[in-house]
């Protein structure tokens, strides 16, 4: 679902009152869960993610990775098919050591894949072992950490990457003192990273992300290092910045409540090797009140994800496995 509110191609319920969650259907499941609930714990099939031809902004297609070492080969994701559609909001769901973060950084242009291809508005990422920079131009990256320079006050952190594309520095400005302004930091522009706290840092890390107006902003677990009512704060603030620049969000979070409660779909991702288990709509508009969490619906799907990783967990263990 758009952040305009329009149904989406798969007959999204329509007319849900903004932030409000509807409760499960009482009648058949949707496709997806009907093809997860159906297959027994040990086969483990694959759910495709593909959009129609044209439609997703962003796609991963038959994408496997396999990490080789002297000692050892890991396959991390493997049969990965996703589309993305523009100012879609999707967050990335799974155990520990699934490919999350892989997926993310494959989707960034960090990692290349095994096998497959990345799609950015339907042009290949890759040249051969050449990365696309049009296609990188588009992408914003956040990561847990926000890596700032600890000599650079505020302003010149978050127009780091126009000093390093060769921006004028009256620009620079103008544009760290506007992101400063949509971000929250309105007043601390000359404030250095010891001097903020870790919800603040993480505001610049997003502030630099959208420095240079990429139109797909990436961020890996950016507030898993937050307290808890921290975290509240910079999941609304974060919709409405992604509202704000009109933006395709994806993002890797081990938090189930806040991925059902940030995203129109929620991906969860199998034990590794990483497949695609599952993918959940959720039918609310954008944005959303603390308080939707506390509604049946939004409870029955965050039950549901939790199954299906206690499922993996105990599939892992019968196996001799575990997960990391």
């Amino acid at each position: 679902m758009g952040r305009d509110g329009t149904s989406d191609v798969h007959g999204r319920a329509g007319g849900a009152p903004s932030g409000v969650l509807d409760d499960a259907p009482t009648g058949a499941p949707s496709e997806t869960v009907a093809r997860t609930r159906s297959t027994d714990p040990e086969d483990r099939s694959v759910v495709s993610g593909a959009l129609p031809e044209g439609e997703a902004e962003i796609e991963l297609r038959d994408v496997s990775k396999l990490f080789k070492s002297r000692y050892r080969e890991t396959l991390a994701l493997t049969d990965i098919n996703l589309g993305i559609r523009k100012q879609e909001f999707v967050t990335l769901v799974g155990q520990s050591g699934c490919g999350k973060t892989t997926m993310l950084r494959i989707l960034a242009g960090l990692i290349k894949p095994t096998t497959g291809e990345v799609r950015i508005k339907e042009q290949p990422l890759w040249h051969g072992n050449t990365r696309d920079d049009a296609a990188l131009r588009q992408l914003g990256l956040v990561f847990q950490d926000a890596h700032l320079f600890p000599w650079y006050s505020v302003e010149d952190n978050i127009s780091l990457p126009l000093a390093l594309r060769k921006v004028d520095k009256k620009e620079r400005r103008r544009r760290a003192h506007e992101l400063g302004e949509l971000v929250g930091l309105t007043g601390f522009e000359r404030a250095l990273p010891r001097e903020l706290s870790g919800g603040m840092r993480q505001r610049v890390a997003i502030a630099r992300a959208l420095s240079y107006d990429p139109e797909i902003l990436l961020m890996d677990e950016p507030f898993g290092a937050l307290d808890a009512m921290t975290r509240d704060k910079m999941n609304m603030e974060l919709q409405r910045i992604a509202q704000a620049t009109q933006a395709t969000v994806v993002l890797v979070t081990h938090s189930i409540a806040e991925a059902v409660f940030l995203a129109d779909r929620v991906v969860l991702l199998s034990a590794r090797p990483g497949r695609i288990r599952s993918i959940t709509e959720i039918p609310a508009d954008h944005p959303r009140e603390l308080e939707v969490t506390a509604q049946p619906g939004f409870q029955d799907r965050v039950i549901d994800l939790r199954h299906q990783l206690t499922e993996d967990e105990e599939r892992l263990a019968r196996h001799g496995g575990v997960s990391e």
